[in-house]
């Protein structure tokens, strides 16, 4: 569950759009509250606000966002119950407060308002609101069994390594299967084995690397694997290419049709390797 938070002053307007019945909003939590309209609450909440006129910002907003699997399992009561722990951990007890629930969309979510001003009079310290609302979703949702956002960020990371290993296989097999001999020959190769190669182009119509993309991830070659820049790739489909910037000192290449120069940092790349290979074969000659 993710949670932010922070303090606003257009209090009626944004209870408003927690009202909003468009959006399938249900009351979930009503804390020293009796009014039934975003009117009837932002007068409500300003009878207690008045005796605090230095604080303007008055109102505490708060969304809790559960995961989409969460969200499927918790009815009104556990919605209910989230939101009290929430307010528990956030030390927002003994305050005017309401939350509704938004399921018009398949990611259910809470918007919680909290008036910032207690029953003394005294407005509560919302230093580090933002950083303080996640800590305290993150306790709420261990407490209450909930998907808690370090899991989801190991998972986020663990699918992205599956990702990430699955494109460089496939860059290996078509190394292997097709051995491409230009840049345009690798796109459309790696495009036969799944994986939909994106040049990225400079102003300049310079070829400065390439994207990848697969199940719905978007990835640069150096996030795949070091050996997937736009460099090394060059080197291991260098034989047309590099011969052509040898001989006719050309940096140009085609892709899908279009010319584009390469940058003279990856040419040289390209260049040295060619020298080098060239040397290392004359001396096996030798």
């Amino acid at each position: 569950m993710i949670g932010k938070g922070k303090s606003i002053s257009h209090t009626m307007a944004s209870m408003s759009y927690g009202w909003n019945q468009e959006k399938d909003a249900e009351v979930v939590l009503k804390e020293f509250l009796h009014g039934d309209t975003p009117k009837e609450i932002t007068q409500e909440f300003k009878m207690v606000q008045d005796q605090n006129y230095h604080c303007t910002k008055n109102t505490l907003s708060f969304v809790l966002s559960p995961t989409i699997e969460d969200g499927k399992r918790l009815g009104k009561e556990e919605l209910h119950a989230v939101t009290k722990r929430f307010i528990h951990e956030m030390k927002l007890g003994e305050r005017q407060a309401i939350a509704f629930v938004h399921q018009d969309k398949e990611h259910k979510h809470i918007h919680l308002y909290v008036n910032r001003i207690d029953f003394r009079g005294a407005a509560y310290n919302d230093s580090f609101i933002g950083k303080r609302s996640q800590q305290a979703a993150e306790k709420t949702a261990e407490q209450m069994g909930l998907t808690t956002v370090k899991q989801i960020q190991f998972e986020k990371e663990f699918n992205l390594k599956e990702i990430r290993t699955e494109i460089k296989r496939r860059h290996d097999l078509t190394m292997k299967q097709f051995q491409p001999k230009s840049f345009d020959d690798y796109v459309k190769a790696m495009q036969v084995n799944g994986v939909k190669v994106i040049p990225t182009i400079n102003n300049q119509n310079k070829l400065q690397g390439f994207r990848f993309e697969f199940d719905g991830h978007n990835l640069k070659g150096s996030e795949v694997h070091r050996n997937m820049s736009l460099g090394n790739i060059g080197k291991q489909i260098s034989g047309i290419h590099g011969a052509r910037i040898l001989k006719e000192n050309n940096v140009s290449v085609t892709l899908a049709s279009k010319v584009v120069d390469l940058t003279p940092s990856l040419a040289l790349k390209i260049t040295k390797f060619i020298i080098k290979k060239a040397i290392k074969g004359m001396d096996i000659g030798y």
